[in-house]
């Protein structure tokens, strides 16, 4: 069913557990991560570093779990031109604080769009096009710049100070959630518009593609 935007609610990643290294992963339709003693739990968000490109900093929920294992719930490796077997290892670390980002309007999305290279060959009259992957997407909001000092305003703060890895996550009313990685940039200098709020600006520039998960 359609949805409008009104009640969503973002929130970065402020702290991440230490890493835990992966042994495997399994080529599966729900990627099955092999971790000694992880001490994971279902619904725990997690990044991922791997090396299977299309995997690494890539944001994952877990589905279910073992003592030394989890699946990555929606994260479909089965390809194995795309995931090669035996690739996947590297490490994984768990989001352990989020905090909510209030007072925030204006939130806009770029890119994601697809690229493509045109090429003509000489001996032919016609270009052709060729898929060249998928432009990076960056996310944009307005604070209100009277937020200096609350919980939101000095993590944003912070991660754009220390280029930390984050997670942004996206909570619809349906319950519908969406994860990106991302680094943040917090630009201060307010902006004064005649008849609205004064603002601040901070944007998300995302190091893989969105997890999306129904409600």
């Amino acid at each position: 069913m359609a949805r409008t935007p009104n009640g969503t609610v973002h929130s970065v990643a402020t702290a991440l557990a230490a890493a835990k290294t992966i042994t495997a992963i399994t080529n599966a339709a729900e990627a099955s991560v092999s971790s000694t003693a992880h001490g994971y739990s279902v619904g725990d968000i997690l990044i991922m570093y791997s090396g299977w490109g299309r995997l690494n900093m890539r944001a994952a929920r877990v589905k279910t779990q073992t003592t030394d294992a989890f699946v990555l719930e929606g994260i479909d490796t089965s390809n194995a031109e795309l995931f090669t077997p035996g690739g996947g290892a590297g490490s994984v670390r768990k989001v352990n604080t989020w905090v909510d980002l209030d007072r925030t309007m204006n939130h806009s999305s770029s890119g994601g769009d697809a690229k493509t290279v045109n090429v003509k060959f000489i001996e032919s009259d016609v270009e052709i096009v060729l898929a060249d992957g998928f432009n990076a997407v960056q996310r944009t909001f307005d604070m209100d710049a009277d937020m200096i000092g609350a919980p939101a305003y000095t993590a944003l703060k912070t991660l754009s100070d220390t280029n930390a890895d984050t997670v942004v996550r996206r909570r619809a009313k349906s319950g519908a959630v969406s994860l990106i990685p991302a680094k943040v940039s917090f630009n201060e200098e307010e902006t004064l518009t005649e008849g609205q709020a004064v603002t601040v600006r901070g944007t998300f520039n995302a190091q893989n593609i969105s997890t999306r998960y129904a409600a």
